[in-house]
Order: structure tokens, then sequence, then C-alpha cells
């Protein structure tokens, strides 16, 4: 901890900062604080990522599905900013622990029987969220507190809402050069394997002091590191024995030859609980320094004037039952549209003292719907245009004050640029073959992803059509998708952006619950063919093109 800066804010999201915890590629870490004393770990998000036009979707959903793993090697999400605050955050629950970074810097390499219990509790953490259908996609030192009765995974939900291939093709890469998997480095997919593949770069790291792409004494760049990782073999030397077949089997270049989770810990002698017993010499002084320092800093902040006293306390988890079972088919969409959406029908907000600000879902919140019995799932489909209701029938969800579709299809004078080119106009099909394993938007394994788009004239701003999306839940058959208006949010010559104002089941007998305000980007790729962008909110296994059909 070292103390906040002239120009660090006294608060944020109505938590006062008490001291500054690190920064990393994403932004800044502080200290905060609720209104009970508990300690956060308040991390903001860097301003680059929140001009993104998608990211406030994907960062609200992302958080909301990290927050289903529940387990001894994961902190708790305690809130997150709500849609339009600048800077973005999120606040999670604080352990006073070493990283693993911190502790190698100042202690060196963990001894092999630390090793051996590391691998066992990170491989036990990294089951836990694969079996929430998550995937963590930044597995690296810096992300790994040793703490004193479990090694904590930290940091997934912000990394999982950034890993975007856009971000790569810019030269931004979401990850830890060192730790990223060959895959990620390529094509930018992140995965379980990729999981698997950073957390044996961790455990070299752990057992040597230095990653397995690295030579001692070097400082390659962070292109050199990328480069060895997807084409020449790692470094073991110095890995305990015992753990370089494994370590081997992880480090494989293609995703398929490495172990799952569970494989892992049946190949380790070492097994979950053992932690306690044998991390290394000195690390219990270090965590009890840390944890008195907290406590004055809390302390101290008990006695601040009452304008820089945090925010009540968000409401337990108790309040609203169990987290969901792994592996159900639950997915968590955005929170309610953007404040230039229309809102009708909206979803409750947070009741009242639940410590969540006005006009969001807290975390809790989103828990209290899926506790209720609901399957919650994301606007699923992957693309995104539209028609005004095509039988004239009412409107109203389209919050455009029409009840009928216009009567001209030609727009209302304004530049060509602002306006959907009359060669999109028609209706567009597209079938996916679905995901075998869930994602984090739709936490569901599924069969079929078919998708129908049928678009109006209309201009920038207005209603331009809808959506309907059918997404088949592998076993049940029950369909998962939303039928979605749309509204022509940009223009880009080729390439429209889409915003969903409306999002309803498209089965209304299926229970599930559809979020509005998600983004989708088309691109014009021939006469009669539409391409889904890298952007978006489009679940895993949807259509990549829509073939015009009418």
């Amino acid at each position: 901890m070292r103390r906040l800066d002239p120009t660090d804010p006294s608060a944020i999201g109505g938590y006062p900062l008490l001291a500054r915890l690190g920064a990393g590629g994403m932004g800044q870490v502080f200290l905060s604080r609720t209104a009970s004393g508990r300690p956060l770990a308040l991390k903001t998000v860097r301003t680059e990522f929140g001009q993104d036009p998608g990211f406030e979707q994907r960062f609200a959903r992302e958080i909301a599905s990290s927050d289903q793993v529940r387990s001894p090697w994961t902190v708790s999400v305690v809130d997150y900013s709500p849609a339009g605050h600048r800077p973005q955050w999120l606040a999670t629950e604080y352990v006073a622990a070493p990283s693993l970074a911190d502790w190698i810097e100042s202690d060196g390499p963990l001894p092999e029987s630390a090793v051996l219990a590391l691998a066992a509790e990170l491989a036990e953490g990294l089951r836990a969220v694969h079996r929430a259908g998550l995937a963590h996609r930044d597995v690296e030192p810096s992300n790994v507190l040793l703490a004193r009765r479990h090694p904590l995974l930290i940091d997934f939900g912000i990394a999982r809402a950034a890993d975007d291939t856009r971000h790569t093709r810019t030269g931004g890469v979401i990850g830890s050069p060192g730790y990223m998997a060959p895959e990620q480095v390529t094509a930018g997919i992140s995965a379980e394997p990729g999981d698997i593949f950073s957390l044996g770069a961790v455990l070299v790291y752990a057992a040597t002091g230095t990653g397995p792409f690295l030579h001692p004494g070097e400082d390659p760049s962070a292109a050199q590191l990328l480069y060895r990782i997807a084409h020449e073999a790692p470094v073991l030397d110095g890995v305990p024995q015992p753990l370089v077949p494994l370590l081997t089997a992880c480090l494989e270049k293609s995703p398929q030859d490495r172990p799952t989770a569970d494989a892992l810990l049946e190949r380790l002698e070492a097994k979950p609980g053992v932690w306690a017993s044998v991390r290394p010499p000195g690390l219990e002084a270090d965590i009890a320094a840390r944890e008195t320092e907290l406590a004055a800093l809390l302390e101290h902040s008990a006695h601040l004037p009452p304008e820089s006293q945090p925010a009540p306390d968000p409401a337990p988890q108790a309040e609203f039952g169990p987290p969901p079972t792994y592996g159900s088919p639950i997915a968590y969409g955005p929170p309610p549209a953007l404040p230039s959406s229309p809102a009708p029908n909206p979803v409750p907000l947070a009741p009242s003292g639940a410590g969540s600000a006005p006009g969001r879902l807290s975390v809790r919140t989103w828990k209290a719907v899926a506790a209720a019995g609901a399957v919650v799932a994301v606007v699923t489909a992957a693309v995104v245009t539209a028609l005004a209701w095509p039988d004239g029938s009412d409107d109203a969800a389209g919050g455009n004050g029409r009840t009928t579709p216009p009567a001209s299809a030609s727009p209302s004078p304004t530049a060509a640029g602002n306006a959907l080119p009359s060669s999109w106009v028609g209706t567009w099909k597209g079938t996916g073959p679905g995901s075998p394993t869930s994602d984090g938007i739709v936490n569901a394994r599924t069969t079929e992803v078919a998708v129908t788009v049928t678009l109006h004239a209309a201009d920038r701003g207005e209603i331009v059509g809808r959506q309907v999306s059918h997404v088949t839940e592998d076993g049940t058959g029950r369909d998962l998708g939303c039928t979605e208006t749309l509204r022509l949010r940009e223009t880009h010559g080729t390439s429209m952006v889409f915003e969903a104002v409306t999002s309803a089941p498209t089965d209304p007998s299926a229970g599930v619950l559809c979020a509005r305000g998600n983004l989708y980007t088309l691109a014009k790729t021939g006469a009669d063919t539409l391409t889904l962008g890298n952007e978006g909110s489009q679940t895993t296994g949807s259509p990549a093109r829509l073939t015009r059909s009418s």
C-alpha cells in the first residue's frame, strides 16, 4: 500500500479511497471500505476502455457472470459502477495478502512442497471457474494472492470484459505477456484451455522465479515474449522434477493437448487443503503485518467527516439464497439500457436500502432474480437488425411513439451517411452451431443459434427493425432466445451499429428474462451477405454471417 496521490479523488461511487494498492493494464486499484468497515479493493477502468461503445455492456455482463463463482479460491464481487458513470469501477472484497508476483520479487521462488500445493489449489480454483461456464483469461502472478488458508484467483471480471479481438488488432493485447496461451496470442481466443496454459506458466514462475519463456537476466519486449509463446518450447530448468511432466502438458501449444482442471487434480500428488501447512516460511509474518496496516487505515477512516463516509453496505448474499449451481443454464445480461434508450417494462431495481446506486441493478439484485427461479438469459442473438412489427400490431415496446410501422419506406431528409442504406432493407437469416461448452453470455450448452433479421428504412437514432433469435438448449430443447426491437445507433459506410432498445423472450413459456441495451455490429460484405463484427453481445456459436432471404 502507499498513500493516495494529491490528484486522486477522495471517493469513487460513494466509497472512500484510503490508499493505493497498485496499478495494472486495466486501471488503478485502491483500498476502500463499506460503512460497516468491510475492506474493499476498488478497481477503476482506464478511460480508453470506457470509450469503447460496447465495453460498458460487456463490463456489466461479465461482472455479473463472474459473481456466479463462489468458492474458497475466489473473492466476492461487492458492487460496480452504474451505467454512464466514469470512471467505471469494480469493488471486491479485499484480502490482506501478497500476490505471487510480490512474494517472488521479495523472497524468491517457493519451496517444492509449496509449489505442489499451489498447483493443486489453483487447479481447484480454475475448476470452480470452469464449472460455472467461465474462463479467467488472465491467470498471471499478480492475479494470484497467497492468502493464509487458500491462494486466491482475482481480477477476471474486468479482463473478460476487455478481452476482445478489436484490442488485439489495434495493438493493445488483453492479457499478461509471458503468461498468455498461444491461441490467445495468435487468434484472440480465450477459453478454458488457455487458463490451463497460463496456470502452467505461473507455476514455472513460482518454482524458478522466472517465466517459461524468459531467459535469466534478460528483459525482452512484449512482442518477443508473444513470439516465443507461439513458436518456441518453454524453459523448465529449475522446475521440481515431479512437476515437469505435468507442466509440460499444461504448456502444450495445442489447446486440445492440454489437461483439464479435473485431469490436473487427478495427476497431482498434493491435494487442495494442504497449503496452510506448507506455505513458505515468512508468509504468516507478511500477512500479519498487512493486516495490522489495514486495521490502522480502517480505524482512521472511521473518524472521517460525514461527507467522506462510505455508501451503505450492499445487501448480504444470504438475503437472496445460495448462488446458482455450477453448470446450471443461467446467464446474466447487462444492466438496464443506457439513459438514452427508452425504458418500457423495466426490470425492478434494487430494493431501497440495498446499497445499489439509483438506476442500475446491483450484483445482489441479479442474484435475487436468479434465486427466484427464473432462468436469466441475456439477449443471445448473434446479430441485430430488425423490422417494425410486420403485422401492424402495436410497437409500443419500441419506445418511438408509433403504433404502426411508418407509412413510407423513405427516410426523413437527412444526410445519406446518417441513414440505413437501401441495400440493407430486407430479411436476413443465419444459423450457427451453438456451443458445447457454456459461455459467459448464455451459461448453458446450446446446439443451435438461429437468427432472423429484417430491416426497414430508418435514420440514425430511429427504430430500424427487429431480430428474432432461437437459441436451442442442449438436452432440454428449450429456446433461450430473445426477440429485440433495434435502433440504428451508428453508421460507418459499410458497417452499422445497432442497439436493442427492447427485448423479450422468443418463447414466452421458457421462463427467460431478456435484458435491453445490447450492441451489435454488422458489415455489408456482399450483395446478399451481412457479416457479424467482433463487437457486440452475441453468444458463442452464433452465425458468423446472415444471408438475404427476401
